[in-house]
């Protein structure tokens, strides 16, 4: 991958990776492994990009894509992925993992749905229900209805 690909093309987007693979990893070691994927996924499908959406939109769906890919490939090699807490020494010595408020955001996010850490994500980046639906692949009318419980239950949780 070139520096000037990553420089123009990922970089202005790299709060969007950082986001959506923080919502898919529980240690700074895995988060760095997926952002690295995510990277090297966006560049390899680069030439795929057919200008039908917004450059952010197709790197939120891929990034989205990559994650979920990764999470099942580890459960399907029996890896523990997700669990209630964070290790201390993850939450103490990891860039990503360092402020303690996000980290319990981010714990409640965890336990949601995979398709619903997506979504409540991207509506936390103030996309439009119409832009959310394109993005996880659902029907829009449905959105609304859909980020209401995710809300609800992340109330409960956090």
């Amino acid at each position: 991958m070139s520096s000037d690909f990553y420089t123009a093309s990922i970089l202005p987007y790299a709060a969007i990776i950082i986001k959506i693979c923080r919502a898919y990893t529980n240690t700074q070691e895995d988060f760095e492994d997926y952002y690295q994927e995510v990277c090297l996924q966006i560049w390899r499908s680069s030439d795929n990009f057919r200008e039908q959406s917004e450059w952010s939109t197709w790197i939120y769906k891929l990034s989205l894509n990559v994650c979920l890919t990764l999470m099942k490939k580890k459960k399907n090699a029996h890896q523990r992925f997700a669990s209630d807490y964070l290790p201390a020494e993850a939450s103490e010595d990891s860039r990503a993992f360092a402020d303690a408020p996000i980290n319990k955001l981010y714990d409640a996010i965890r336990q949601l749905s995979e398709v619903d850490r997506g979504v409540i994500l991207l509506y936390l980046e103030e996309k439009s229900y119409q832009e959310i639906a394109e993005i996880t692949g659902t029907n829009a009318n449905n959105i609304g209805v859909r980020i209401t419980r995710i809300k609800d239950r992340l109330r409960k949780l956090y």
